[in-house]
Protein backbone atom coordinates (compact mmCIF):
# COMPACT_ATOMS: atom_id res chain seq x y z
CA UNK A 1 0.00 0.00 0.00
CA UNK A 2 1.04 3.21 -0.72
CA UNK A 3 1.99 5.94 1.93
CA UNK A 4 -0.47 8.26 2.82
CA UNK A 5 1.55 10.97 1.92
CA UNK A 6 2.75 9.71 -1.67
CA UNK A 7 -1.12 8.81 -2.29
CA UNK A 8 -1.83 12.27 -1.59
CA UNK A 9 0.94 13.95 -3.61
CA UNK A 10 -0.12 11.23 -6.52
CA UNK A 11 -4.13 12.15 -6.33
CA UNK A 12 -3.28 15.81 -6.32
CA UNK A 13 -1.13 15.44 -9.08
CA UNK A 14 -4.25 13.55 -11.11
CA UNK A 15 -5.76 16.47 -10.33
CA UNK A 16 -3.57 19.20 -11.20
CA UNK A 17 -2.38 18.10 -14.45
CA UNK A 18 -5.68 17.70 -15.68
CA UNK A 19 -7.17 21.11 -14.53
CA UNK A 20 -3.84 23.24 -14.66
CA UNK A 21 -1.17 21.10 -16.74
CA UNK A 22 0.92 20.58 -13.97
CA UNK A 23 3.02 17.29 -12.92
CA UNK A 24 4.62 17.23 -9.04
CA UNK A 25 8.09 17.20 -8.58
CA UNK A 26 8.40 14.73 -6.32
CA UNK A 27 7.91 11.81 -8.81
CA UNK A 28 11.45 12.28 -10.38
CA UNK A 29 13.49 11.07 -7.93
CA UNK A 30 11.93 9.84 -4.54
CA UNK A 31 13.13 6.20 -3.20
CA UNK A 32 9.11 5.47 -1.97
CA UNK A 33 7.60 6.66 -5.54
CA UNK A 34 10.34 4.22 -7.25
CA UNK A 35 9.73 1.10 -4.75
CA UNK A 36 6.17 1.55 -5.22
CA UNK A 37 6.43 1.93 -9.28
CA UNK A 38 8.61 -1.33 -9.93
CA UNK A 39 5.05 -3.19 -8.91
CA UNK A 40 2.27 -0.74 -9.75
CA UNK A 41 4.05 0.34 -13.11
CA UNK A 42 6.55 -2.01 -14.16
CA UNK A 43 4.53 -4.96 -12.51
CA UNK A 44 1.36 -4.26 -14.83
CA UNK A 45 2.93 -3.04 -17.88
CA UNK A 46 4.47 -4.45 -21.23
CA UNK A 47 8.34 -3.99 -21.11
CA UNK A 48 10.01 -4.33 -23.92
CA UNK A 49 13.16 -6.82 -24.14
CA UNK A 50 14.79 -7.91 -27.17
CA UNK A 51 14.34 -7.75 -31.10
CA UNK A 52 13.62 -11.37 -32.66
CA UNK A 53 16.48 -10.47 -35.10
CA UNK A 54 19.32 -10.79 -32.05
CA UNK A 55 18.22 -14.35 -30.94
CA UNK A 56 17.70 -15.52 -35.25
CA UNK A 57 18.60 -19.14 -34.44
CA UNK A 58 18.01 -21.86 -31.89
CA UNK A 59 20.02 -21.94 -28.79
CA UNK A 60 20.42 -17.87 -29.30
CA UNK A 61 19.56 -15.91 -25.99
CA UNK A 62 19.77 -12.69 -24.62
CA UNK A 63 19.56 -11.08 -21.11
CA UNK A 64 17.26 -8.15 -19.93
CA UNK A 65 15.58 -6.85 -17.64
CA UNK A 66 11.66 -5.84 -16.32
CA UNK A 67 12.65 -3.51 -13.37
CA UNK A 68 14.93 -5.71 -11.15
CA UNK A 69 14.17 -8.94 -12.27
CA UNK A 70 16.33 -10.29 -15.11
CA UNK A 71 15.28 -12.73 -18.03
CA UNK A 72 16.70 -15.04 -20.00
CA UNK A 73 14.78 -14.11 -23.65
CA UNK A 74 15.99 -17.35 -26.07
CA UNK A 75 15.08 -19.55 -28.90
CA UNK A 76 14.23 -22.57 -27.63
CA UNK A 77 15.27 -26.13 -29.82
CA UNK A 78 11.72 -25.94 -31.19
CA UNK A 79 12.27 -22.18 -32.80
CA UNK A 80 9.74 -20.49 -30.30
CA UNK A 81 10.40 -17.57 -28.36
CA UNK A 82 10.69 -18.15 -24.64
CA UNK A 83 11.48 -15.71 -21.22
CA UNK A 84 12.55 -17.32 -18.59
CA UNK A 85 13.59 -16.07 -15.20
CA UNK A 86 16.97 -15.81 -14.60
CA UNK A 87 17.07 -17.50 -11.14
CA UNK A 88 17.49 -21.05 -10.30
CA UNK A 89 15.02 -23.03 -8.16
CA UNK A 90 17.12 -24.59 -5.74
CA UNK A 91 18.70 -21.10 -3.82
CA UNK A 92 17.89 -18.19 -6.57
CA UNK A 93 21.62 -18.55 -7.74
CA UNK A 94 21.44 -16.90 -11.89
CA UNK A 95 21.81 -19.84 -14.14
CA UNK A 96 23.00 -17.73 -16.80
CA UNK A 97 26.01 -15.63 -16.26
CA UNK A 98 26.89 -14.26 -20.02
CA UNK A 99 24.53 -11.18 -21.64
CA UNK A 100 23.64 -13.50 -24.79
CA UNK A 101 25.29 -16.16 -26.50
CA UNK A 102 24.14 -19.57 -27.78
CA UNK A 103 22.76 -22.86 -25.84
CA UNK A 104 20.44 -25.49 -25.73
CA UNK A 105 20.97 -25.58 -21.81
CA UNK A 106 21.49 -23.25 -18.70
CA UNK A 107 23.55 -25.26 -15.58
CA UNK A 108 23.49 -23.38 -12.36
CA UNK A 109 27.17 -23.30 -11.39
CA UNK A 110 25.94 -22.91 -7.21
CA UNK A 111 25.16 -26.36 -7.37
CA UNK A 112 24.77 -27.98 -10.71
CA UNK A 113 20.96 -28.34 -11.64
CA UNK A 114 20.80 -27.67 -15.62
CA UNK A 115 17.68 -26.44 -17.71
CA UNK A 116 17.35 -27.18 -21.00
CA UNK A 117 16.27 -23.50 -23.10
CA UNK A 118 12.53 -24.33 -22.66
CA UNK A 119 12.80 -24.19 -19.05
CA UNK A 120 12.56 -27.93 -18.23
CA UNK A 121 14.79 -29.08 -15.51
CA UNK A 122 16.84 -31.74 -16.74
CA UNK A 123 19.48 -32.58 -14.62
CA UNK A 124 20.06 -33.03 -10.80
CA UNK A 125 23.54 -33.85 -9.69
CA UNK A 126 23.24 -36.68 -7.02
CA UNK A 127 19.51 -37.20 -7.33
CA UNK A 128 19.32 -40.51 -6.40
CA UNK A 129 21.77 -40.17 -3.39
CA UNK A 130 19.85 -36.90 -1.95
CA UNK A 131 16.39 -36.83 -3.44
CA UNK A 132 15.74 -40.82 -3.63
CA UNK A 133 15.07 -39.87 -7.14
CA UNK A 134 11.76 -38.88 -6.22
CA UNK A 135 12.33 -35.13 -6.83
CA UNK A 136 9.67 -34.26 -9.44
CA UNK A 137 11.45 -32.15 -11.78
CA UNK A 138 8.17 -31.43 -13.70
CA UNK A 139 7.70 -28.90 -10.72
CA UNK A 140 10.89 -26.71 -10.49
CA UNK A 141 10.95 -25.88 -14.37
CA UNK A 142 12.83 -21.96 -14.87
CA UNK A 143 9.75 -19.50 -14.20
CA UNK A 144 8.60 -18.24 -17.12
CA UNK A 145 7.77 -14.91 -18.16
CA UNK A 146 3.65 -14.65 -17.11
CA UNK A 147 3.01 -12.76 -20.65
CA UNK A 148 5.00 -13.03 -23.43
CA UNK A 149 4.35 -11.32 -27.14
CA UNK A 150 5.85 -9.21 -30.24
CA UNK A 151 4.85 -7.49 -32.46
CA UNK A 152 6.67 -6.42 -35.77
CA UNK A 153 9.80 -7.86 -34.44
CA UNK A 154 9.57 -6.25 -30.85
CA UNK A 155 9.43 -8.47 -27.75
CA UNK A 156 7.47 -8.02 -24.87
CA UNK A 157 7.24 -9.50 -21.29
CA UNK A 158 4.51 -8.55 -18.76
CA UNK A 159 4.72 -9.18 -15.56
CA UNK A 160 0.71 -9.11 -15.15
CA UNK A 161 -0.66 -12.58 -15.89
CA UNK A 162 -4.33 -10.75 -16.24
CA UNK A 163 -2.96 -8.17 -18.47
CA UNK A 164 -4.67 -7.30 -21.86
CA UNK A 165 -2.85 -8.79 -24.55
CA UNK A 166 -0.04 -7.09 -26.25
CA UNK A 167 -2.02 -6.29 -29.21
CA UNK A 168 -4.71 -4.02 -27.52
CA UNK A 169 -1.36 -2.18 -24.76
CA UNK A 170 -0.28 -0.91 -27.85
CA UNK A 171 -3.58 0.26 -29.34
CA UNK A 172 -3.25 3.11 -31.59
CA UNK A 173 0.20 3.37 -31.45
CA UNK A 174 0.66 0.34 -33.92
CA UNK A 175 -0.23 2.98 -36.57
CA UNK A 176 3.15 4.59 -35.93
CA UNK A 177 4.97 1.81 -34.76
CA UNK A 178 4.39 -0.01 -38.66
CA UNK A 179 6.08 3.18 -40.12
CA UNK A 180 9.68 1.96 -38.82
CA UNK A 181 8.62 -1.24 -38.29
CA UNK A 182 7.15 -3.05 -40.97
CA UNK A 183 8.48 -0.29 -44.05
CA UNK A 184 10.49 -4.10 -45.98
CA UNK A 185 9.41 -7.50 -46.56
CA UNK A 186 12.29 -8.75 -44.91
CA UNK A 187 12.29 -6.36 -42.11
CA UNK A 188 14.75 -5.22 -39.65
CA UNK A 189 17.90 -6.36 -37.94
CA UNK A 190 19.59 -5.22 -34.67
CA UNK A 191 23.31 -4.50 -36.30
CA UNK A 192 25.88 -5.53 -33.20
CA UNK A 193 25.10 -5.96 -29.72
CA UNK A 194 22.56 -3.10 -28.15
CA UNK A 195 25.33 -0.04 -26.85
CA UNK A 196 24.44 0.68 -22.81
CA UNK A 197 25.81 3.17 -20.17
CA UNK A 198 24.68 4.48 -17.03
CA UNK A 199 23.50 7.84 -16.20
CA UNK A 200 22.64 9.03 -12.85
CA UNK A 201 19.37 10.20 -13.79
CA UNK A 202 15.57 8.96 -13.33
CA UNK A 203 14.60 6.67 -16.06
CA UNK A 204 11.51 8.94 -16.67
CA UNK A 205 13.33 11.74 -18.17
CA UNK A 206 14.97 9.59 -20.92
CA UNK A 207 10.77 8.83 -21.88
CA UNK A 208 9.33 12.30 -21.03
CA UNK A 209 12.03 13.25 -23.70
CA UNK A 210 11.59 11.18 -26.85
CA UNK A 211 7.76 11.14 -26.38
CA UNK A 212 7.30 14.59 -26.98
CA UNK A 213 9.73 17.12 -26.56
CA UNK A 214 11.08 18.49 -29.54
CA UNK A 215 11.35 21.83 -27.46
CA UNK A 216 14.33 21.51 -26.14
CA UNK A 217 16.13 21.13 -29.79
CA UNK A 218 16.58 24.69 -30.25
CA UNK A 219 18.90 25.17 -26.77
CA UNK A 220 20.32 22.12 -25.54
CA UNK A 221 21.32 20.77 -29.30
CA UNK A 222 21.44 24.30 -30.72
CA UNK A 223 25.35 23.58 -31.40
CA UNK A 224 24.53 20.78 -33.57
CA UNK A 225 23.11 23.57 -35.81
CA UNK A 226 25.93 25.57 -35.87
CA UNK A 227 28.23 22.83 -36.72
CA UNK A 228 25.51 21.80 -39.53
CA UNK A 229 24.63 18.46 -37.90
CA UNK A 230 21.13 19.55 -38.27
CA UNK A 231 18.75 21.56 -40.22
CA UNK A 232 20.11 25.05 -40.11
CA UNK A 233 16.99 26.44 -39.19
CA UNK A 234 17.14 26.47 -34.70
CA UNK A 235 13.34 25.82 -34.71
CA UNK A 236 13.67 22.96 -37.11
CA UNK A 237 11.79 20.54 -34.38
CA UNK A 238 8.44 22.85 -34.15
CA UNK A 239 7.24 22.26 -37.54
CA UNK A 240 5.75 18.77 -37.25
CA UNK A 241 2.84 17.02 -35.39
CA UNK A 242 2.07 16.26 -31.68
CA UNK A 243 0.11 12.65 -31.19
CA UNK A 244 -0.48 10.79 -28.29
CA UNK A 245 -2.79 7.60 -28.00
CA UNK A 246 -4.40 5.45 -25.19
CA UNK A 247 -2.00 3.90 -22.41
CA UNK A 248 0.15 6.65 -22.11
CA UNK A 249 2.08 6.20 -25.42
CA UNK A 250 2.96 9.06 -27.81
CA UNK A 251 5.27 10.89 -30.83
CA UNK A 252 6.21 13.83 -32.75
CA UNK A 253 6.39 13.49 -36.03
CA UNK A 254 8.72 16.22 -37.81
CA UNK A 255 8.53 17.63 -41.56
CA UNK A 256 11.47 19.88 -42.88
CA UNK A 257 11.68 23.47 -41.90
CA UNK A 258 10.39 25.90 -44.44
CA UNK A 259 12.22 26.17 -47.24
CA UNK A 260 14.82 23.75 -46.70
CA UNK A 261 14.40 21.16 -48.61
CA UNK A 262 14.67 17.48 -47.38
CA UNK A 263 14.56 13.89 -49.61
CA UNK A 264 11.14 12.13 -48.63
CA UNK A 265 10.42 9.38 -46.60
CA UNK A 266 13.67 10.06 -44.85
CA UNK A 267 16.03 9.64 -47.93
CA UNK A 268 15.79 5.92 -47.43
CA UNK A 269 17.08 3.65 -50.58
CA UNK A 270 15.01 3.29 -53.24
CA UNK A 271 14.29 -0.72 -52.85
CA UNK A 272 12.88 0.09 -49.18
CA UNK A 273 10.80 3.23 -50.62
CA UNK A 274 9.14 0.93 -52.82
CA UNK A 275 8.39 -1.49 -50.69
CA UNK A 276 7.04 0.77 -47.86
CA UNK A 277 4.63 2.46 -50.18
CA UNK A 278 3.04 -1.08 -51.05
CA UNK A 279 3.25 -2.19 -47.15
CA UNK A 280 1.96 0.52 -45.12
CA UNK A 281 -1.94 2.10 -45.71
CA UNK A 282 -2.47 4.89 -47.67
CA UNK A 283 -2.65 7.05 -44.46
CA UNK A 284 0.50 5.52 -43.29
CA UNK A 285 2.55 6.48 -46.59
CA UNK A 286 0.45 10.14 -46.03
CA UNK A 287 2.36 10.52 -42.79
CA UNK A 288 5.72 9.06 -43.12
CA UNK A 289 6.31 11.00 -46.52
CA UNK A 290 7.23 14.41 -45.56
CA UNK A 291 9.28 13.04 -42.65
CA UNK A 292 12.29 14.28 -40.88
CA UNK A 293 12.73 12.62 -37.70
CA UNK A 294 10.34 10.80 -35.42
CA UNK A 295 10.73 10.18 -31.87
CA UNK A 296 8.24 8.69 -29.61
CA UNK A 297 7.75 6.35 -26.40
CA UNK A 298 5.58 3.31 -26.11
CA UNK A 299 5.06 2.99 -22.19
CA UNK A 300 6.84 2.87 -19.88
CA UNK A 301 10.22 3.09 -21.18
CA UNK A 302 10.59 1.74 -24.88
CA UNK A 303 12.09 4.76 -26.84
CA UNK A 304 11.81 5.15 -30.88
CA UNK A 305 14.24 7.37 -32.60
CA UNK A 306 14.13 7.92 -36.31
CA UNK A 307 15.96 11.07 -37.68
CA UNK A 308 17.38 11.90 -40.88
CA UNK A 309 20.62 14.04 -39.34
CA UNK A 310 24.44 14.10 -41.06
CA UNK A 311 27.80 12.05 -39.56
CA UNK A 312 29.70 15.72 -39.72
CA UNK A 313 29.72 19.14 -41.49
CA UNK A 314 30.61 17.92 -44.80
CA UNK A 315 28.13 14.78 -45.72
CA UNK A 316 24.44 14.48 -46.64
CA UNK A 317 22.44 13.60 -44.60
CA UNK A 318 21.66 10.37 -43.62
CA UNK A 319 18.52 8.52 -41.72
CA UNK A 320 19.04 5.99 -39.21
CA UNK A 321 16.71 3.82 -36.64
CA UNK A 322 17.61 3.50 -32.58
CA UNK A 323 15.47 2.08 -29.94
CA UNK A 324 16.17 3.72 -26.60
CA UNK A 325 15.22 1.33 -23.08
CA UNK A 326 15.39 3.53 -20.38
CA UNK A 327 15.92 0.03 -17.25
CA UNK A 328 15.68 2.21 -14.14
CA UNK A 329 18.48 1.10 -11.47
CA UNK A 330 16.91 3.32 -8.96
CA UNK A 331 15.52 6.57 -8.44
CA UNK A 332 18.35 8.33 -9.21
CA UNK A 333 20.03 5.75 -11.85
CA UNK A 334 18.90 4.18 -14.94
CA UNK A 335 20.96 2.36 -17.40
CA UNK A 336 20.41 3.33 -21.17
CA UNK A 337 20.19 0.07 -23.83
CA UNK A 338 20.66 1.76 -26.86
CA UNK A 339 20.27 -0.38 -30.72
CA UNK A 340 20.74 0.30 -33.83
CA UNK A 341 18.38 -0.90 -36.01
CA UNK A 342 18.47 -0.94 -40.50
CA UNK A 343 16.10 -3.00 -43.15
CA UNK A 344 17.84 -6.07 -44.15
CA UNK A 345 17.44 -5.60 -47.67
CA UNK A 346 18.93 -1.91 -47.81
CA UNK A 347 22.40 -1.56 -49.37
CA UNK A 348 25.51 -1.89 -47.46
CA UNK A 349 26.44 1.51 -48.62
CA UNK A 350 23.29 3.07 -46.63
CA UNK A 351 23.80 0.16 -43.77
CA UNK A 352 27.47 1.74 -43.37
CA UNK A 353 26.03 5.63 -43.48
CA UNK A 354 23.33 4.86 -41.26
CA UNK A 355 25.12 3.48 -38.85
CA UNK A 356 27.88 6.01 -39.10
CA UNK A 357 24.79 9.10 -38.27
CA UNK A 358 23.95 7.00 -35.54
CA UNK A 359 27.21 6.55 -33.64
CA UNK A 360 28.34 10.19 -34.02
CA UNK A 361 25.18 11.78 -32.94
CA UNK A 362 23.09 9.24 -30.70
CA UNK A 363 25.77 6.51 -29.96
CA UNK A 364 27.13 6.47 -26.49
CA UNK A 365 29.44 9.46 -27.23
CA UNK A 366 27.32 10.93 -29.90
CA UNK A 367 26.98 14.44 -29.81
CA UNK A 368 23.14 14.65 -28.85
CA UNK A 369 23.67 11.75 -26.80
CA UNK A 370 26.17 14.09 -24.36
CA UNK A 371 23.66 16.67 -24.43
CA UNK A 372 20.54 15.32 -23.05
CA UNK A 373 22.68 13.18 -20.49
CA UNK A 374 23.76 16.34 -18.60
CA UNK A 375 20.20 17.83 -18.03
CA UNK A 376 18.98 14.83 -17.12
CA UNK A 377 21.72 14.18 -14.34
CA UNK A 378 21.12 17.82 -13.24
CA UNK A 379 17.40 17.40 -13.08
CA UNK A 380 17.81 14.30 -11.04
CA UNK A 381 20.12 16.00 -8.49
CA UNK A 382 18.14 18.59 -7.99
CA UNK A 383 14.86 17.16 -7.54
CA UNK A 384 16.13 14.81 -4.82
CA UNK A 385 16.62 17.47 -2.23
CA UNK A 386 13.74 18.13 0.29
CA UNK A 387 12.35 21.73 -0.41
CA UNK A 388 12.68 21.06 -4.49
CA UNK A 389 10.40 17.60 -3.97
CA UNK A 390 7.48 20.51 -2.76
CA UNK A 391 7.51 22.29 -6.57
CA UNK A 392 5.24 21.78 -8.99
CA UNK A 393 6.52 21.24 -12.75
CA UNK A 394 5.19 23.22 -15.58
CA UNK A 395 3.59 21.08 -18.25
CA UNK A 396 1.45 23.48 -19.80
CA UNK A 397 3.05 24.31 -23.37
CA UNK A 398 0.34 24.85 -26.22
CA UNK A 399 -2.44 26.18 -24.05
CA UNK A 400 -4.42 28.32 -25.60
CA UNK A 401 -2.41 28.51 -28.99
CA UNK A 402 -3.47 25.84 -30.94
CA UNK A 403 -6.19 22.52 -30.35
CA UNK A 404 -6.36 19.34 -31.72
CA UNK A 405 -6.21 18.79 -35.33
CA UNK A 406 -9.14 17.53 -37.07
CA UNK A 407 -7.64 16.92 -39.99
CA UNK A 408 -4.76 14.59 -38.92
CA UNK A 409 -5.13 11.42 -40.92
CA UNK A 410 -3.90 9.21 -37.75
CA UNK A 411 -5.65 7.89 -35.11
CA UNK A 412 -4.82 9.28 -31.75
CA UNK A 413 -4.83 12.83 -30.52
CA UNK A 414 -2.51 15.18 -32.52
CA UNK A 415 -1.90 18.49 -32.53
CA UNK A 416 -0.47 20.51 -35.54
CA UNK A 417 2.93 21.53 -33.88
CA UNK A 418 5.69 19.40 -32.14
CA UNK A 419 6.34 22.58 -29.59
CA UNK A 420 3.89 20.45 -27.17
CA UNK A 421 3.14 19.11 -24.27
CA UNK A 422 0.05 17.50 -24.76
CA UNK A 423 2.43 13.48 -25.07
CA UNK A 424 3.85 14.34 -21.75
CA UNK A 425 0.92 14.93 -19.49
CA UNK A 426 -0.71 11.86 -21.09
CA UNK A 427 2.30 9.57 -20.43
CA UNK A 428 2.29 11.24 -16.87
CA UNK A 429 -0.94 11.04 -16.30
CA UNK A 430 -1.64 7.34 -16.91
CA UNK A 431 2.06 6.83 -15.06
CA UNK A 432 0.50 8.56 -11.89
CA UNK A 433 -3.00 6.64 -12.52
CA UNK A 434 -1.37 3.15 -12.53
CA UNK A 435 0.42 4.38 -9.03
CA UNK A 436 -2.69 5.37 -7.27
CA UNK A 437 -4.96 2.69 -8.55
CA UNK A 438 -5.36 -0.57 -5.64
CA UNK A 439 -4.80 -3.46 -7.24
CA UNK A 440 -3.50 -1.50 -10.85
CA UNK A 441 -5.81 -1.83 -13.36
CA UNK A 442 -5.11 -3.35 -16.36
CA UNK A 443 -5.85 -1.08 -19.15
CA UNK A 444 -6.46 2.70 -20.20
CA UNK A 445 -9.32 4.43 -21.84
CA UNK A 446 -7.73 6.05 -24.75
CA UNK A 447 -7.26 9.37 -22.28
CA UNK A 448 -4.17 8.33 -20.53
CA UNK A 449 -6.49 7.24 -17.84
CA UNK A 450 -7.09 3.73 -16.23
CA UNK A 451 -10.91 2.80 -15.61
CA UNK A 452 -12.01 2.68 -11.69
CA UNK A 453 -12.32 -0.76 -10.82
CA UNK A 454 -15.86 -1.60 -11.82
CA UNK A 455 -15.31 -0.36 -15.27
CA UNK A 456 -12.36 -2.80 -15.00
CA UNK A 457 -14.54 -5.41 -13.87
CA UNK A 458 -16.90 -5.01 -16.58
CA UNK A 459 -14.40 -5.10 -19.50
CA UNK A 460 -12.70 -8.15 -18.18
CA UNK A 461 -15.92 -9.84 -18.32
CA UNK A 462 -16.87 -8.77 -21.77
CA UNK A 463 -13.35 -9.91 -22.86
CA UNK A 464 -14.07 -13.76 -22.02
Amino acid sequence: MLRDELRQILEKGLRDVEADWTVPAAIINDPEMHDAERERVFGKSWVFLAHESEIPERGDYVVRYISEDQFIVCRDEDGEIRGHLNSCRHRGMQVCRAEMGNTSHFRCPYHGWTYNNKGSLVGVPAGREAYGNKLDKSLWQLKPVPKLGTYKGLIFGCLDPEAQSLDDYLGDMKFYLDLVLDRSDAGLEVVGAPQRWVVDANWKLGADNFIGDAYHTMMTHRSMVELGLAPPDPKFALYGEHVHTENGHGLGIIGPPPGIPLPEFLGMPENIVEQLQRRLSPEQVEVFRPVAFIHGTVFPNLSIGNFLMSKDHVSPPTSFLTLRLWHPLGPDKMEIMSFFLVEKEAPDWYKEESYQAYVRTFGISGAFEQDDAENWRSITRVLGAQYAKTMELNYQMGRGVYEPDPDWPGPGKAFPMDYAEANQRNFMEYWMQLMVTDPPAHTGNGNGKVPDAAAAEALTRAEA
